[in-house]
């Protein structure tokens, strides 16, 4: 019985990774042409207690090869305890008039004590007071390349879309604990860009996300999800693909691609793992439902023939085979996604992360049911 099982969720994972794999490939990378800059940009940086990474956000934003006048930055301080905000009003006095820093605006919000989502707060006061239709998000622990403003306004004279979702990698050390994180991520985006080529977009992240102010004006923002404190992007991918799917796009250009920080160590990594999935529960797409429960079923299965095989309820050669079939396709969802983020080298530490990750998985799977979570001084509610 357990043999017939472990073969059917096998099989299940394979069909819906595949899937993803077929997807991943039928979305087109997008180059720049090099056509004339049209389309004006407010930028929205929502910050808490990031006094550490600001310099670097800040001289990304000063280096945006896009002209002054098309764009602004909103940073939105999001009840920082630490000298975050000192730190930016610092920065912006020692810049010279012809760089960019006209345009970057400090705007200061303290989050109310009663609400459980402050972030979603935050960018619904910086969009209130933004100059500009198309928003695009951040985090204040990103970097942002040169040509980002320059790829998304070729994509909208080019598509005409209402929303975006762009690429998000890791920067920083190359311990074998980064590459952990950094292949988890990778898996991730290449979800995401496989369910935009199957024509069922079901995940993004707000650290690189574009959307028209109207449209979100259109869905009411974040109304109906504001008691969730995680989930500022993909509730909002939900509402703009009811409101006009057609209208959604992935922007697969390595010239989009920002790039943020692994976490610190394992409480770290645990306390951000556990909030991305506190939002799952409250997600409408029966589609992403379905790929997280057949995913963590597969993840589940993979630790499950250890025992069953010592216990003789499968026998090892079976067991083995459909391990080497979850190893495998996942290994090429991995490889393209790592091409595409020319971080191929990731890949050396793949076989020892695959033993790993499904007792990671598995484990935050079931913690997400029964425990809170702690972010940046703030613990969510149940």
């Amino acid at each position: 019985m357990l043999t017939l099982i472990a073969i059917i969720t096998i099989i299940l994972y394979l069909f819906i990774i595949g899937m993803l794999i077929y997807g991943f490939d039928n979305v087109s990378d997008f180059k720049l042409q090099d056509l004339p800059a049209k389309t004006k940009f407010s930028i929205v940086i929502p910050f808490r207690n990031e006094a550490q990474n600001l310099p670097k956000l800040l001289d990304s934003i000063v280096k945006l090869n896009y002209p002054q006048h098309l764009f602004e930055v909103i940073l939105v301080n999001d009840a920082s305890e630490d000298d975050s905000v000192s730190i930016i009003e610092k920065y912006l006095e020692t810049l010279p008039k012809k760089q960019n820093a006209e345009n970057i605006h400090l705007k200061i919000i303290e989050s109310k004590s009663t609400t459980n989502s402050p972030k979603k707060e935050a960018i619904t006061s910086a969009i209130k007071i933004s100059k500009f239709n198309w928003i695009v998000t951040t985090d204040a622990d990103c970097v942002l390349p040169k040509y980002w403003l320059d790829v998304f306004d070729e994509f909208v004279q080019i598509n005409d879309p209402n929303c975006m979702v762009a690429p998000v990698t890791y920067h920083g050390k190359t311990s074998f604990f980064n590459r952990f994180q950094s292949l988890d991520f990778l898996s991730l985006q290449g979800a995401t860009i496989g369910g935009f080529g199957i024509k069922k977009p079901f995940m993004c992240n707000g650290a690189n996300f574009a959307y028209r102010k109207s449209e979100f004006i259109s869905v009411n923002g974040f109304k109906g999800n504001d008691t969730v404190a995680s989930g500022d992007d993909v509730f909002l991918l939900e509402k703009f693909l009811k409101l006009n799917p057609k209208k959604v796009s992935y922007l697969k250009s390595t010239n989009a691609i920002v790039t943020t920080n692994a976490a610190q160590n394992i409480d770290h990594l645990i306390q951000q793992r556990l909030r991305w999935a506190s939002k799952t529960s409250h997600l409408t797409q029966w589609f992403a439902k379905v790929v997280g429960l057949i995913v963590l079923l597969g993840n589940l299965m993979s630790l499950v023939f250890i025992p069953a095989v010592l216990m003789h309820f499968i026998s090892l050669k079976i067991a083995l085979a459909l391990f080497v079939i979850k190893f495998s396709i996942d290994f090429l969802l991995l490889f393209k996604t790592a091409r595409f983020f020319k971080q191929e080298n990731l890949l050396l530490s793949y076989l020892f992360s695959s033993l790993i990750y499904p007792v990671f998985s598995v484990y935050i799977a079931f913690l997400s049911f029964f425990k809170s979570y702690h972010w940046k001084g703030r613990t969510s509610k149940k």
